[in-house]
This record gives C-alpha cells, sequence and structure tokens, in this order.
C-alpha cells in the first residue's frame, strides 16, 4: 500500500510537475505572441507613418509644381508689362522729339530774339503766353494770381476775371512749377513753356499706344496706332501751328482718361488694376475739365457711349454707376475752380447723368422679359433719360442764367441751312474753317496713309458683332463674356471694343458737320484701326464668319500677328520716314517784319494807357508784344467778345467817319489799326470776307437776279480813311503805316478841316 501510495504521489507530483511545465510554457508562448503583437503593432505605425509622409511629400511635391508654372507665368507677365510700359513711353518720347526738332526747324526758335519768338504763337494764341510772362514777373505767385482774377488791364473799361474768362489753369500751373522748381538758371521761360506743350504731346501718343495695346494685347498694335497718329498729325493736333492753345493742354489728359477708361471696361482685368484704371480716370477727368472750357462737351458725347452700352446691357451696371460717380465728383470741384461757372451746372453731360441715374431708379427691371418687352422698355428707357435731361436742362438755365443756350441754337439754325440772317456773329462763326464742313483732302490724307480703309473694314465688323451681341442680350442668352476667349471669334462682346466703335462713330458724324472735331476723332481712329488689325479676337470674328477652319495655328499667328501689322508698318515707313527726315533738314522759316517793327514802335512810341482796336488775332499779337490794352481777343467762344470784335471789324464795313469814330469812343479805344489784308482781301469764297460779313449786317446789301452786290451812301472805311482827306482827319490821324498796318490816333478832340 505505501509502495502505492508512494507512486502515486510520485505520480502525482510528476503530474502536477507536468503541469507546471505546461503552464510555463503557456504562459511563454502568451509572451512571445504579445511581442510579436506588439513588434507588429510596432511596424504597423511606422508603415503609416510612412505613407503619410509619402503623401505630405507628394502633396508639397504637387504644389510646388503648380506654383512653379504660376511663378513663372507672372513672372512673364511682369516682364511683357514692363517691357509694354517702355514701350509706350519711348514712342512717346520719340515723337516728342520729333516735335522739338520741327518747332526749331520750323521757325530758326533757338536763333530769333524774344518778341519774334514769342511772334510764333499764331491765331492770336500768344495772348495766353502773356499772361504766363505776367504770371512770372509778379512779385509772388498769390500777387499774380489776384490781378488775374481782378484784371483790368486787357480790356478797355472793363474789369474781368482772366483765370475764368481764358481759362489761364495751364500758365497758372506752369508758371508754379516754373518758379518753384528752380527753372530760372537753367532753362528760360519760353523754352519751359514750349517743352511742357510737347511733353503733353509726349503723353498723348503714349496714351494712344496704352489704348491700342489694351484692346488687342499686342505691342505692335500700339506702335502701330503710334505711327498713324504721327503721319496724320495735320488732321490729329494743331501743336504745329499754335502751342499755347487750350486744346494742346487738355487733350493729352483726355486721352490718358480715354485709356484709363478701356482698361477700366475690360472684363479679365483684376482688382488692383481696376483700382488703379479708376483712380488714373477721376484724376485725368478733373484735370481736362480743369483746362478746356469745351472739355464739358467731350465727356458729354463719351458719357453718352456710356449710356449706350448700359442700356443695351453689354457692360456690368457697377462699372458704370463708377463711371458716373467720377463724373460728378470732378464736376463740382471744377465747378468751384471755374469760380462758379453756370456753364458747368448748364452743361449736357451733368442733364444726362441725373436722367440716367433717375430712369434707372424706376426701371429697376428694364434688363428683363422676353426680346419684344425689353425692346419696348429700351425705347421707354431712352424717352425718360432724355426728357429728363431737356427737363432738367432747362430749369437750371432759369434758375441760373447761362448766356450761350440761344446764341447756341441760332448758329446751328444757320448751320444747317434752317434759318437765313444777317447777325455778323452767327455768319462769322458759320464761315471759321474749324466750323465748315471738311473737304475732301481730309478723306485722301488719311485714305494714302492707309488708316481710313483699315478703319473702315474694322469698323464694319466690330459693328456687326456689336449687333450680334446686343440680338443675343436683348434674347435673353448669356454671352458669357467672362469666360471669352479670342478663338471664339466674338470681338463685339468686349465692353472696351464697343465703346471704341461708339466714340469713333459719334465723333466721326460730328466731323462730317464740323471740321474742327476731325482733332478729336482722327487720333482714336488711328488707335483702333491699328487695335483691329493687329487683334487675334478681330480676325478670328472675320474667320468664323467665313467659316475658315482649316488653318494651321502657327500659320494664322503669322497672318494675325506678324504678317498684316509688318506690312502695313512697312508701306507707311516707306512712304511717309522720308517725308518725315526731308521735314527736319528742310530749311523753313517764319518771319513777319512788318508786326515786329509795328509792335517795336508801340513799345516805344506809344504810352503805356494806350488802347488799341483791330482784328482780334492781331490784337492777340499787339497784347503780347506791348502788353497794352485792347478791345476785344480772339475768343470764339465768348459772345460778348465776338460782339466787340464786330465793333473792331467796323473800319471794314461802308460806314461814315462819324459813325465809326462813335462806335471806335464807346469801346474807349485811343489808337486803330487797318490790316492791308483784310481791307483788300481777295478769297474765292466772297461771301465769307470781313468785309462782306460786315456789308450783310449793316444793311449794305443789294441782291439782283441772284447776284448781291454791296451798296451804300458812304464808300469804305478803310480805303478812304488812307486818302487823308476830310471828313477822315478830323477824326483820325495817322501815326503809323508800313506794307501791312497803318495805325490812327482817335482824336480825342475833333478838328474840323475842310
Amino acid at each position: 500500500m505505501t509502495n502505492l501510495q508512494c507512486r502515486t504521489s510520485e505520480t502525482l507530483e510528476v503530474a502536477q510537475e507536468e503541469d507546471e511545465v505546461s503552464r510555463q510554457s503557456e504562459e511563454l508562448d502568451g509572451e512571445i505572441v504579445e511581442k510579436e503583437a506588439e513588434e507588429n503593432h510596432v511596424k504597423g505605425g511606422k508603415d503609416e507613418d510612412f505613407k503619410q509622409t509619402e503623401d505630405e511629400s507628394n502633396k508639397q511635391s504637387t504644389v510646388r509644381s503648380t506654383k512653379r508654372p504660376s511663378a513663372l507665368s507672372a513672372v512673364k507677365h511682369l516682364l511683357k508689362l514692363s517691357f509694354g510700359c517702355l514701350a509706350a513711353v519711348a514712342c512717346g518720347m520719340l515723337y516728342a522729339a520729333y516735335l522739338s526738332m520741327f518747332h526749331e526747324r520750323r521757325f530758326w526758335f533757338s536763333t530769333r530774339p524774344e518778341l519774334e519768338r514769342e511772334l510764333t504763337f499764331q491765331g492770336g494764341s500768344g495772348v495766353y503766353y502773356y499772361y504766363y510772362k505776367h504770371m512770372l514777373a509778379a512779385t509772388s505767385f498769390d500777387r499774380a494770381f489776384y490781378e488775374l482774377a481782378t484784371d483790368d488791364r486787357t480790356l478797355a473799361g472793363q474789369t474781368i476775371n482772366a483765370v475764368e474768362r481764358l481759362s489761364l489753369y495751364p500758365e497758372l500751373i506752369t508758371s508754379y512749377i516754373y518758379r518753384v522748381s528752380g527753372s530760372q538758371d537753367v532753362v528760360e521761360p519760353i523754352y519751359f513753356y514750349v517743352g511742357s506743350v510737347l511733353a503733353l504731346q509726349a503723353v498723348y501718343a503714349t496714351a494712344l499706344f496704352t489704348c491700342s495695346w489694351l484692346m488687342s494685347g499686342s505691342l505692335t498694335a500700339g506702335v502701330l496706332a503710334v505711327a498713324w497718329y504721327i503721319v496724320s498729325r495735320p488732321d490729329a493736333t494743331k501743336v504745329e501751328e499754335a502751342v499755347p492753345l487750350r486744346e494742346n493742354w487738355a487733350l493729352p489728359y483726355y486721352a490718358c482718361q480715354v485709356a484709363a477708361l478701356t482698361g477700366f471696361l475690360c472684363g479679365n482685368i483684376g482688382l488692383v488694376a481696376e483700382m488703379l484704371c479708376y483712380l488714373t480716370m477721376s484724376a485725368t477727368t478733373f484735370t481736362f475739365l480743369l483746362l478746356w472750357e469745351h472739355s464739358h462737351y467731350v465727356l458729354f458725347v463719351q458719357a453718352f457711349c456710356l449710356f449706350l452700352l448700359d442700356s443695351l446691357d453689354l457692360v456690368p451696371p457697377r462699372k458704370i454707376s463708377d463711371v458716373h460717380k467720377v463724373y460728378v465728383s470732378s464736376l463740382l470741384p471744377a465747378f468751384f475752380f471755374h469760380f462758379n461757372n453756370a456753364a458747368l451746372l448748364g452743361s449736357p453731360l451733368l442733364s444726362l447723368l441725373i436722367g440716367s441715374g433717375l430712369a434707372k431708379y424706376l426701371q429697376q427691371k428694364m434688363k428683363k422679359g422676353p426680346l419684344v418687352a425689353r425692346v419696348i422698355k429700351l425705347l421707354l428707357h431712352f424717352h425718360l433719360v432724355f426728357t429728363t435731361a431737356i427737363t432738367f436742362n432747362y430749369l437750371i438755365k432759369k434758375v441760373v442764367p447761362v448766356g450761350d443756350g440761344e446764341f447756341i441754337l441760332k448758329f446751328l439754325e444757320v448751320k444747317f441751312g434752317l434759318n437765313i440772317t444777317t447777325d455778323f456773329v452767327s455768319n462769322f462763326l458759320v464761315c471759321q474753317e474749324s466750323l465748315q464742313s471738311p473737304t475732301q483732302d481730309l478723306y485722301l490724307r488719311l485714305t494714302q496713309a492707309s488708316v481710313l480703309p483699315f478703319y473702315l473694314l474694322v469698323l464694319a465688323v466690330c459693328v456687326l458683332s456689336t449687333l450680334q451681341a446686343v440680338y443675343t442680350k436683348l434674347s435673353g442668352e448669356s454671352t458669357q463674356s467672362s469666360k471669352r476667349q479670342p478663338k471664339d471669334g466674338k470681338v463685339g462682346e468686349r465692353p472696351e471694343v464697343v465703346y471704341h466703335v461708339f466714340h469713333t462713330l459719334i465723333f466721326g458724324g460730328l466731323t462730317l458737320i464740323f471740321d474742327g472735331m476731325k482733332y478729336l476723332w482722327t487720333p482714336y481712329v488711328c488707335a483702333f484701326a491699328a487695335f483691329g488689325v493687329c487683334s487675334p479676337d478681330f480676325w478670328m470674328t472675320v474667320f468664323r464668319w467665313l467659316r475658315v477652319k482649316s488653318i494651321h495655328p502657327v500659320v494664322q499667328s503669322l497672318i494675325l500677328g506678324v504678317a498684316v501689322p509688318t506690312i502695313i508698318g512697312f508701306s507707311v515707313w516707306q512712304e511717309y520716314c522720308p517725308r518725315a527726315l526731308a521735314e527736319l533738314f528742310e530749311l523753313q522759316g517764319f518771319y513777319d517784319p512788318d508786326t515786329v517793327e509795328m509792335i517795336g514802335w508801340i513799345r516805344t512810341q506809344l504810352p503805356a494807357a494806350a488802347v488799341f482796336a483791330g482784328s482780334p488775332q492781331l490784337l492777340g499779337a499787339i497784347k503780347l508784344g506791348s502788353g497794352a490794352a485792347v478791345t476785344s481777343l480772339p475768343l470764339h467762344s465768348d459772345v460778348d467778345m465776338l460782339r466787340r470784335s464786330e465793333d473792331s471789324y467796323q473800319v471794314y464795313s461802308m460806314r461814315s467817319a462819324e459813325e465809326v469814330y462813335k462806335i471806335l469812343t464807346s469801346r474807349k479805344a485811343n489808337y486803330v489799326i487797318v490790316e492791308e489784308s483784310l481791307c483788300n482781301e481777295l478769297t474765292p469764297d466772297r461771301g465769307c470776307r470781313i468785309k462782306d460779313l460786315l456789308d450783310v449786317a449793316n444793311g449794305h446789301v443789294v441782291r439782283d437776279h441772284g447776284e448781291t452786290y454791296a451798296f451804300s451812301k458812304h464808300r469804305r472805311f478803310c480805303q478812304e480813311i488812307k486818302t487823308n482827306r476830310s471828313p477822315y482827319t478830323n477824326y483820325f490821324t495817322r501815326v503809323f503805316w508800313n506794307r501791312s498796318y497803318h495805325i490812327y490816333r482817335v482824336n480825342s478832340v475833333i478838328s474840323f478841316q475842310y
């Protein structure tokens, strides 16, 4: 039993030992499994971390790959912009340098004495330079400004605000810059004055370059626009004839304003660029209004073009509202700077802005609905705008008297043949070259320069494309102008292009009536034509209509971007470059010894208080050369000045010595100048001679069988006074004469000699 028990106990001990061994082995296996699990977990975490880092590196490489082309495109865009700006400025500077050389060669400016230099300012424009000299000669700028604002030494017997009456802000600004810049020791005043005007012409050319560049996207277009402008400059600017004219100061700012407006209307412009265009537009609009008395009429035409764009839904309404804010914010300070000039309050520009704003408020759903309903709403919109504008303009002129309204209406009636009048002023203005219809020479010159044919081609395509866009808009279809690409061939959907279509069309229509409007039309014809021939968008529109689809892109780019502008540029260069160089080397000259002799005699022999009567252009030269008071000035926009000129012109009429004497003494004249060129004027157009206009106004005309004859009981005064016989010697005494002029003293005491 004991053995059994011993074996049993041993067996139990063995079994227990086996159980312990098995348990230990299980624990060991568990520990191994746990370690393996931990190792697997660590390995899994490392794999996940590796995958995450790999994904992040892939993302970073993708971002870097996307940033790299965008950065490259930004650099390319910046380089293109910088190069374009340099090209625009270079074209403007070359044009100004050419004008400076041409001005020197034409007038021999640097070799002449001071008086002869001043007399090169033709057409009576020298009177503006007189005020510039006066500003520099004064003891201080404030004192000079006060003297001009209360000027009693220009018009005899009348105190005028010369700054307002003659728009003298260019002279004020230029003289102030000359003073504060310390230029007195560097350059003569006249060179600084002429250089300022020529520098503005460089700005003018640069602005035209920018206009064409913005519309086409091609620098070639800008170069071609400037080239066409230079070869067409006799019909594009007056700077060669009379430097101090108000247009030569103001129109460069208007060109900058148009360039800024063109950029502002672009659909793909950025926020920063749009703000820059807006600020430029604001500054140049105010400056334009400040420098030229007729500027608000030009801006009225521009506002009317924008009104058409807005009414036809071709431009975002927000942009039109921003431009209207520019107009209003410029008109108000200009009104105060022009000493509360009532003409700005009664201007058609302000009336159109008010009429358009009121119509928009009343017709907020005008641009919604089917085609027929929208057309009817559009017609009602036009009626409401113009009715409101005319009513407001009428009320303003009743509250604030503007004296030019009836005068302009009377002139237009005579111009269009609706009325026949004997009024001297109306007939005199109708006979002015700038207010007559242009001759065929204008169109021949533009055709010879090749600008007119290409302009008509570009205009025709753009007008048809615009009509398509208008029909699409009125039909309620979306044009998706913001997503439009040049390959779409829809140039008429671009607001900046459509604006220039309206701009050139309206000014072109005015040019057909008034020759002087060509100076506002021709520069933008050059820019618009250059845009068309260099614009892929324009040519794709043509190819789309012609259904030309088999042209390879490389060939197409050569045709559109290189071939056409190159051919035009080469032809213009070959035709006009030799002419331009010949103008610089051709010996020219401007010399008027009789006028120089007369003014020199006035300076030395007559008292400073002398008052002169004569033709306005000659009186402007006398005011410039001697500073003497005069009875009239060459201002065709001032009705009172034109009436004073009519009295001065009476020396060429068939009136008695006593009648002429009374008229001259009523204007406080001490001396009267008779010009041989006016007294013996021989022109093909007999009806527009000064003496013919006076005969009609004075009733000294007899018509017989369709022929007109002058008849009076007195002979022509300017011819009879030279005989030195009574009764002419009773009232007038000749004190100076040469081949061109006779100066007579108006006797203060009448001596009756027979």
